[in-house]
C-alpha cells in the first residue's frame, strides 16, 4: 500500500531522520516523508519525537555555523502542529536503559523508542537498519518505501 497506510492512525513515533529529510529536502527520500509530515499538520496524524531529536538536528547546522538552519529545526520541532516533541524525563532514562539491556541497542537509538513507547507509539518511523524487533513497537524504515530503482531514473 504505502506507507501513510503502514502508519495507521497513530500516534507515530519519529526519528531524527525523517526531520533531516523534511527541512533540508532530501532528494532520496523528500518525496517518501512529505506526506507524513502534510498528515501531521492537517491533524490526520499525531508524531511524537524525543527532545534528543531537537539536539541531534541542530549538531551540523551549529558545526558549520548555519544560524538559519539551526533556527528552522528548533521553530519546526517546538511549533508544528500535530507534533509532540516529548522531554527526556526519568521514566524515559530507565525505560530507555531497559532497552539497552534486553536490545543491545544504542543509547540515541533507546531514549527515541522509550519515548515513543512511553507515548503508546504502534509505528516508529527511522531510516536506521541495524534496530532489532522490538515487542510493542512496528519499526519501519523510510528507505523501504523509495519507489523501485527504474522508477526513480
Amino acid at each position: 500500500m504505502g506507507l501513510i497506510h503502514d502508519l495507521g492512525s497513530g500516534p507515530i513515533g519519529l526519528d531524527t531522520p525523517p526531520f533531516i529529510y523534511l527541512i533540508e529536502e532530501h532528494p532520496e527520500y523528500l518525496a517518501v516523508v512529505r506526506p507524513v509530515f502534510a498528515a501531521m499538520a492537517e491533524g490526520i496524524l499525531t508524531g511524537v519525537t524525543s527532545a534528543l531529536t531537537l539536539m541531534e538536528a541542530l549538531v551540523l547546522p551549529f558545526r558549520v555555523g548555519n544560524t538559519p538552519l539551526a533556527e528552522q529545526y528548533q521553530a519546526f520541532l517546538t511549533r508544528s502542529r500535530g507534533l509532540q516533541m516529548e522531554p527526556i524525563t526519568g521514566f524515559v532514562l530507565r525505560a530507555a536503559a531497559q532497552l539497552r539491556a534486553a536490545h543491545n541497542i544504542k543509547t540515541p537509538d533507546a531514549i527515541q523508542i522509550a519515548t515513543a513507547l512511553l507515548a503508546r507509539c504502534p509505528v516508529y518511523l527511522t531510516n536506521d537498519r541495524n534496530l532489532p524487533l522490538i515487542p510493542g513497537i512496528r519499526i519501519l524504515q523510510v528507505k523501504s518505501y523509495l519507489p523501485p530503482l527504474q522508477d526513480r531514473i
